[in-house]
């Protein structure tokens, strides 16, 4: 049976291809989920990919990972700079962690210079769009295998 990686998408991410398609990209959702879940085959990895604009959601999901899923690839949107929550649930899960976010959040406005959820990531991977979802899924391999 192949090793489980739980994808987690935060808030507005539902809208990804739609919402400022300048910054975030014209692919959908849907279209990066497919992509992972391609990618995941390959790897020999099982995925469930999730989405939620609800903070309390995101949080139950995390914990539902606990024993379940060898590692969560999250990219918690806003909730980076706001959810102590979501560090908190991370923290008592025991896999792998990485975290993904579309655009560069270093070079945008200063408030979403810090996420909570880096503390815990063993990887975080930042401003490389959605190709982003496939390196961290290419990491975790990496790591599952090491």
């Amino acid at each position: 049976m192949p090793k489980l990686v739980t994808l987690l998408n935060g808030p507005n991410l539902n809208l990804l291809g739609l919402r400022q398609p300048e910054i975030y990209g014209r692919e959908t959702l849907d279209d990066v989920a497919a992509k992972v879940a391609d990618l995941a085959e390959e790897l020999d990895l099982g995925l469930k990919a999730l989405q939620s604009n609800h903070e309390g959601q995101l949080v139950d999901w995390i914990h539902e990972a606990r024993g379940r899923s060898a590692a969560i690839i999250i990219n918690p949107g806003a909730y980076s700079h706001t959810s102590i929550a979501i560090l908190d649930a991370l923290n008592a899960y025991e896999g792998l962690v990485l975290e993904v976010h579309i655009s560069n959040i270093h070079k945008r406005e200063p408030f979403r210079h810090h996420s909570y959820v880096s503390s815990r990531a063993d990887g975080v991977i930042a401003g490389c769009g959605t190709e982003g979802y496939l390196l961290a899924l290419r990491r975790i391999a990496s790591l599952l295998t090491a």
